[in-house]
């Protein structure tokens, strides 16, 4: 038996007027000091303040929310009472905005003791509303969510179904302006999701679709999001779509093995995470082949129109796309484009191979590696070479 969970989803030109729709007495919003002083903040509250709802604002969240930022937001929405909470910025924010909410939900659990398992009872107090300002998360759609252990130096993988967000509101307001870089970092984040969605080991017939159209959205407009930011808005606005979509997709069937390497790899460098992800999924296509269980990476090549005679061809093809496709956006392909050095590589890699084999999407890849071959997966993203083992 399986499910598929989505939130209600407003999408398109002016779909933020839709909280002016709601209905409620007071709302706490969780976001962070950007979001804040390019006035995002006060269109949410202009919104909402048509409703009739009263607003209160976090602002503190990080890049990569840690355990004891949650902790303070969580105090403060216990204080103010709301029976809305509203995520508001890129996939940190919402990620904290689903801890803060959880913990004014259930005072009894610590950040990291949130589990998919039981029944948590949520919506007892409060519902979430979840507004991206990026295109690639997806955290609008699911949910799982990351936290940083800033004493373990690592990420750590949380959620309960229950706390999918009620309401995603997906405004390409937000992305018309986002800058080049943002654009292209977080577009690689919903690329991966998309390819991962299609390819791990819970993928099923109700995701295929989803992840199959982020992809094509991604390789036709991710490269004119980035070159022409707010003079196409067209293409910021497809971008946005596909990340929600992607996020749908892979929601429901779970990452891998890039974001694996992913979240430990920005857990110790400050790599942002789409980045991270975009960089990584090459190599694990090239090694997830020459695993034993049979992969769908000739079927995606051939969906892009890639030489595809059988899964091998597939495979190397599709890895090559993925790497031209972040060259022609200004991503790295290799760790050393990233400004890691080899000094830096050296000196932590027995910490991301470890974190790497403690995250829980390593285990939804078809093929699991094992401590050496993490190690060499690094050491090859490192220098730019083809997966061969």
């Amino acid at each position: 038996m399986w499910f598929f969970r989505s939130p209600e989803i407003v999408f398109g030109q002016d779909a933020l007027d839709y909280l002016a729709e709601i209905q409620g007495n007071k709302a706490f919003i969780v976001t962070d000091e950007n979001i804040v002083a390019l006035g995002f903040v006060e269109e949410v509250q202009a919104r909402l303040a048509k409703a009739g709802i009263e607003t209160a604002v976090f602002a503190e969240v990080e890049p990569n929310p840690s355990m004891e930022t949650v902790q303070r937001g969580a105090e403060a929405v216990k204080a103010y009472e709301p029976d809305w909470l509203v995520g508001l910025g890129g996939g940190s924010s919402i990620d904290a905005a689903k801890s803060i909410w959880i913990l004014y939900e259930r005072p009894d659990l610590a950040p990291d003791e949130v589990a998919p398992v039981g029944t948590l009872g949520l919506r007892q107090k409060a519902r979430l509303i979840a507004i991206p300002t990026t295109s690639g998360t997806g955290a609008e759609t699911t949910w799982p969510f990351l936290l940083t252990d800033k004493a373990e130096r690592r990420k750590i993988s949380l959620g309960h179904p229950e706390n999918i967000p009620d309401i995603a509101i997906v405004d390409p307001i937000f992305v018309e302006r986002l800058p080049a870089q943002i654009a292209a970092d977080t577009g690689m984040d919903a690329l991966t999701h998309a390819v991962e969605g299609y390819t791990s080991q819970w993928r099923n017939d109700f995701t295929d679709g989803l992840c199959l159209k982020a992809i094509q959205l991604v390789f036709d407009y991710l490269p004119r999001a980035c070159k022409n930011g707010s003079d196409d808005p067209e293409a910021r606005e497809r971008m946005h779509n596909a990340a929600t979509i992607a996020g749908l997709g892979f929601g429901n069937s779970m990452a891998a093995m890039a974001h694996g390497l992913g979240h430990a790899l920005g857990a110790l460098f400050p790599v942002p995470h789409g980045r991270a992800v975009g960089l990584f999924l090459p190599y694990t296509i090239e090694f997830t082949v020459r695993g034993d269980l049979p992969t769908r990476y000739a079927e995606l090549a051939h969906f892009l129109g890639l030489p595809a005679a059988d899964e091998a061809e597939g495979a190397a093809s599709l890895a090559q796309a993925i790497r031209d496709l972040a060259r022609r956006i200004g991503q790295p392909t290799l760790l050393q484009e990233a400004g890691i050095s080899h000094e830096e590589l050296e000196a932590q890699l027995p910490k991301l191979i470890g974190n790497a084999l403690n995250d829980s999407a390593m285990i939804l890849g078809l093929r699991f590696p094992e401590e050496e071959a993490v190690e060499k997966i690094c050491r090859y993203a490192f220098e730019g070479r083809s997966v061969d083992f």
